[in-house]
């Protein structure tokens, strides 16, 4: 029986497309190896969101292509966003790789490989990027507590910045039922405690299908299942309605947490961006969900050194930053990407001004981050526990307020067994890092 080892990168929504492709695989009668060494087949399914993540698909593809050349691997697949982007040159730069595909051909694989191995001649299929081929069959990859949901798919907003509407077409929903469908059957299945809801842009979830947003509907029948901890990640900021607001505010499983990736605070910038929404706009969100959500946790993104940024426009956003205190912000050097409209604008930033205003925001940011985690010192709060940290000889659990794999953790010490999975009390003594300690009440 072929084993096949799968390494996925990228974002958790190209995660869901690797756990389905291993649905596919698993049914046809392949099994599963987290060693490289001990694949007859291997998968890359990567990604192409900006130059460092193209540079880690390439450099894992040409890493895994030894194995090929000096293990037992007989067959290297590429898939997702950057063979899909790519694929034409890939072809020619990559003659280790016998199979490219795109984005959306994970149902056919087994028949693809099937035909590799009776012909031996390399294949590349690259696909519609409106085909849409939504799977609600998983292999689960994340632990089993939590597990994201991808309720959409492509996107409609056409920053000029960035090129997922090029390479996953245009924003196409899934209907409701198939969404709480896939959600029961991964609660069953794994115990899943926590859902995490994503696409390019959860908040435009349903307007396609039904003619109107829906994500307050869908909300709505995910509170039925039985899970824990329903999480919203990547809203845009016009949408996020007074509806939604109630609808987490008023829930006992939709957690107080929302990510918005805001991208800038700078008018100038936003218009230039191609953003729906000005500085006001945002400052005015942001009051109106800490008034009726005073406990909500705000994630944000932040886009540094945007063509024509000048110093007046970084400094509005470094205060707009200082003056918001978000509880998780990340900051990325503007990536230039070919094939987008802000790839050709005037008034590139030089890379070096680019990565010093990202470590001012970051050197910002950790200091918010730092006095926010100080301020948990004494208090009890409620963790999910996670894992062991056998280093440090403690445990490791998150609050609601914090997303799997990209925030903050607890460290605990415990007297008693703990279960992956179950919430417990845990006193916080003292801050690791931006992390916390404690230990069970």
């Amino acid at each position: 029986m072929k084993k096949i080892g799968v390494i996925s990168l990228g974002c958790d929504k190209n995660r869901i497309d690797t756990e389905n492709m291993l649905a596919f695989l698993e049914k046809s009668g392949y099994t599963f190896t987290g060693d490289p060494a001990d694949s007859d087949i291997i998968v890359i399914n990567t990604c192409a969101f900006i130059d460092s993540a193209k540079q880690e698909s390439i450099d894992t593809i040409l890493e895994m292509s030894d194995y090929k050349q000096n293990g037992k691997c007989k067959c290297l697949i590429v898939s997702g966003c950057l063979s899909q982007r790519y694929m034409d040159s890939l072809k020619e730069e990559l003659p280790e790789v016998d199979i490219f595909i795109g984005t959306s051909n994970y149902r056919e694989l087994p028949q693809i490989i099937e035909e590799f191995e009776k012909n031996n001649t390399k294949i590349a299929i690259k696909n519609d990027i409106n085909k849409r081929d939504f799977v609600g069959d998983r292999v689960l990859t994340t632990p089993y507590h939590y597990a994201y949901l991808k309720i959409a798919e492509g996107c409609n907003n056409n920053c000029t910045y960035c090129a997922i509407p090029k390479i996953r077409g245009k924003f196409t929903s899934r209907p409701i039922e198939d969404i709480t469908s896939e959600a029961r059957n991964i609660v069953t299945k794994y115990g899943v405690k926590e859902l995490n809801l994503v696409a390019q842009d959860i908040t435009r979830y349903g307007k396609d299908l039904y003619g109107e947003l829906k994500l307050v509907d869908l909300l709505s029948e995910l509170e039925k299942i039985d899970c824990s901890w329903i999480r919203l990640l990547y809203c845009y900021p016009e949408l996020v309605t007074d509806s939604l607001i109630s609808k987490i505010k008023g829930s006992e499983k939709i957690v107080k947490y929302i990510d918005i990736p805001m991208q800038h605070a700078s008018d100038s910038i936003l218009k230039r961006m191609n953003r729906h929404v000005r500085g006001q706009f945002l400052q005015d969100l942001i009051d109106k969900l800490r008034a009726e959500i005073p406990n909500i946790a705000i994630r944000t993104t932040f886009i540094v050194g945007f063509p024509n940024e000048s110093e007046q426009d970084f400094q509005t956003l470094y205060e707009f930053v200082k003056r918001n205190r978000f509880d998780k912000c990340g900051f990325f050097a503007y990536s230039r990407e070919d094939g987008t409209p802000a790839y050709n604008f005037e008034g590139q930033i030089d890379e070096d001004i680019k990565q010093e205003r990202v470590a001012k925001l970051y050197e910002l940011q950790e200091g918010i981050m730092a006095e926010k985690a100080e301020s948990l010192i004494g208090k009890v709060v409620t963790i999910m526990y996670e894992d062991v940290d056998f280093d440090s000889q403690c445990f490791i659990g998150r609050m609601a307020e914090d997303a799997p794999e990209i925030d903050r953790v607890v460290y605990f010490t415990a007297d008693k067994p703990v279960d992956v999975g179950e919430m417990y009390k845990v006193k916080i003594t003292d801050r690791y890092g931006l992390d916390l300690k404690g230990e069970l009440v």
